[in-house]
């Protein structure tokens, strides 16, 4: 009897500690999430559009207006043109399925396809608005205009802007795209925004955004709920502080970037098969698992987080998400995930990038470099648009591969010719990858009006060459229009001449000095600080201030400890003889879908002989690779990898 009771004695208190601890964890919030002093961002990103591109970069956004960008409603209209689903379209509980042209497994489309169609749009839209801006193309800008008023009017009275009718919006326990599919919107329309100044598209877009907040209020509701831990439009919709942090940037109400830590708060204490979770990046041996475009967008979300709310818990987690994600990243700043990381490390040949996971990272990372002045996040944004971005373009035509490897010895379809998993196409070129998603080619219309976008930036002292290449800056600073043309064709040479224009203007000219220039020329006066060149000066009437940056070729080990090599911020490539097969034509001349096989294969080995330049300022090299097959060495040629279809970058060590 005595035992009974003692065994019912430690039930009770068992079941008292749990009803202690259910309430504690009800009543108190986690110390992470708790507010201390909001951080200000070290440098200041401009509007869009203060910044246009020249040179190369204009050129590449055009060239994609004329292809991929300026034609993909043509290409799919099913998904852009037929469905308006931010309409006529709305979802509601009738709508079972959606066709958006993806092959599965079984054939069967699952219920998160239902909001794809709204990120093929709008992330189109972004992309392809921001281009006719930065291009200056009259053809384009009508069009763009023309969806901004269609849009505006399918807002409703009570500000709802997105894609579910009255009887879906905000009551959901599982799969939606109710934020995600506001966010890929409202991207775009901040956008024309700050390009038009019309101040009722900003307004829409508030007024949306409160009624985002008044139906999910703060620290009362669970946005991120879900029965079902893998819900991939749900999870996206953490990037919706990208919206918040715009807004608080262009009104300066700080209840924007406040629900920032709200969002992120409840994604973490949610059960969800997600990377970027309090609990999870705090565990700094815990590998990166998820799929790799919400992993690397959700970055900016945590940087957003830790930002508003200025808790050292917070900072703790964004280190060790950064720590992680160095692992999943190939010697051209790919970020592993085809389609999912699942927790290995990066490798050139084995691990393939996706074109979405390129933008979101490249994107994550220049956010940084304004929130923290770091310039190793230039670097690394650099890295990603001169080589992943550049090396997953097909350089003779307008389309892009959705997945790639750094080591691309086939596209045909699957990973470096593996043919085992018949649904596995993403290792192609092709202008829309309908097949899969039309998700990748909307983000490669994107990547290089975001770049260009970050290539200036403002502190308290002046303004700051960030991310560097061929542009033009038209701004303010005191009152006073400055004009700068940054003149090169950077990085394919290393001289730059910064033409500034200003009226008896006195301001710091601060210009990213690269991590791997051991030795510049300047032709000013001027400090170093913290990774930056800075030239303080009164400017009136028209300067000039010119730089070179002298490269070195140098070369690295990976995290596998195979060689590398590169030429400033270039990685070099042996380019692979390829042989290309078209696969599909579609209705409109000039875009098809492409396999490449190669002609003769030899995968080399390095057996530490020099690179060397051929021919002065010349972005051609040679050295001496080990060949197994023929048991020799022998000279082969290496390139800049974003010149290339199949190509070989990493060497491992000759047997």
């Amino acid at each position: 009897m005595k035992k009974v009771q003692v065994i019912s004695l430690i039930i009770s208190f068992q079941i008292l500690l749990i009803m202690m601890f259910v309430q504690r964890s009800e009543g108190q919030e986690n110390p992470a999430f708790i507010k201390k002093t909001s951080l200000a961002e070290t440098f200041h990103p401009l509007p869009f559009f203060e910044v246009v591109p020249l040179g190369w970069i204009k050129d590449q956004i055009q060239e994609n207006l004329d292809g991929f960008t300026g034609h993909l409603d043509s290409l799919v209209p099913d998904l852009i043109l037929r469905d308006d689903i931010y309409g006529k379209n709305r979802l509601s509980k009738l709508v079972k399925s959606k066709d958006v042209g993806a092959i599965t497994e079984t054939g069967q489309l699952q219920a998160q396809f239902l909001w794809w169609n709204s990120e093929t749009q709008s992330n189109w839209r972004d992309g392809y608005l921001r281009s006719a801006i930065l291009t200056g193309d009259k053809v384009h800008l009508a069009r763009a205009a023309d969806y901004i008023q269609k849009i505006l009017l399918t807002q409703d009275n009570d500000g709802y802007l997105g894609i579910y009718d009255k009887g879906l919006r905000y009551s959901f326990d599982n799969e939606n795209g109710e934020l995600w599919s506001k966010t890929t919107l409202f991207r775009g329309m901040l956008a024309w925004y700050e390009f038009t100044k019309n101040f009722t598209i900003l307004k829409a877009v508030e007024t949306a955004v409160e009624n985002v907040m008044t139906n999910y209020p703060a620290k009362e509701t669970h946005p991120f709920y879900s029965v079902n831990p893998d819900a991939g439009g749900l999870t996206h919709g953490l990037a919706f502080t990208d919206v918040l942090e715009e807004l608080w940037r262009l009104t300066g109400k700080t209840e924007y970037r406040d629900y920032c830590l709200f969002l992120y708060q409840d994604f973490s204490k949610q059960v969800l098969n997600e990377d970027a979770q309090f609990s999870k990046l705090m565990d700094s041996v815990l590998p990166l698992k998820g799929h790799g475009v919400h992993t690397y967008e959700h970055l900016r979300s945590v940087a957003a987080a830790f930002y508003a709310s200025g808790n050292p818990e917070l900072k703790a987690a964004l280190t060790n998400f950064l720590g992680k994600i160095r692992l999943t990243t190939t010697a051209s700043g790919g970020p592993v995930g085809d389609e999912w990381i699942s927790g290995r490390k990066a490798d050139a040949t084995d691990r393939g990038y996706e074109y979405c996971s390129i933008h979101e990272l490249m994107t994550s990372y220049t956010d940084l470099l304004a929130k923290t002045g770091d310039p190793g996040f230039g670097e690394l944004s650099e890295n990603i648009f001169f080589n992943a971005a550049q090396g997953s373009r097909n350089p003779f035509e307008s389309s892009i591969a959705y997945l790639k490897t750094d080591n691309s010895y086939s596209m045909c379809g699957g990973l470096n010719g593996d043919t085992s998993i018949r649904t596995q196409t993403r290792y192609k070129y092709s202008p829309v990858h309908q097949d899969v998603a039309a998700c990748c080619v909307p983000n490669a219309g994107r990547i290089a009006p975001y770049y260009v976008q970050n290539m200036w930036m403002r502190d308290r002292n002046g303004l700051v060459a960030s991310l560097l290449g061929p542009c033009e800056l038209e701004t303010s600073f005191n009152g006073k229009r400055i004009n700068i043309e940054e003149q090169t064709s950077y990085p394919y040479d290393f001289f730059i001449n910064f033409v500034i224009t200003a009226a008896n203007s006195e301001f710091d000219l601060k210009i990213r000095k690269p991590a791997w220039a051991a030795k510049i020329s300047v032709s000013e006066e001027y400090t170093e600080d913290k990774g930056y060149i800075v030239i303080h000066k009164h400017w009136q009437g028209v300067n000039s201030v010119s730089i070179r940056f002298f490269p070195e070729i140098v070369t690295h080990r990976d995290i596998n400890g195979e060689y590398y090599f590169t030429y400033g911020p270039l990685v070099l490539a042996h380019p692979i003889e390829s042989v290309g097969i078209q696969i599909k034509t579609y209705p409109l001349n000039g875009f098809r879908d492409m396999h490449y096989r190669p002609a003769n294969l030899n995968v080399l080995q390095y057996v530490k002989e020099k690179v060397r330049q051929n021919g002065q300022d010349k972005l051609e090299f040679s050295t001496e690779l080990y060949n197994p097959s023929s048991g020799k060495d022998e000279t082969v040629v290496l390139i800049p990898m974003g010149r290339t279809i199949l190509r070989q970058i990493t060497f491992k060590p000759k047997d």
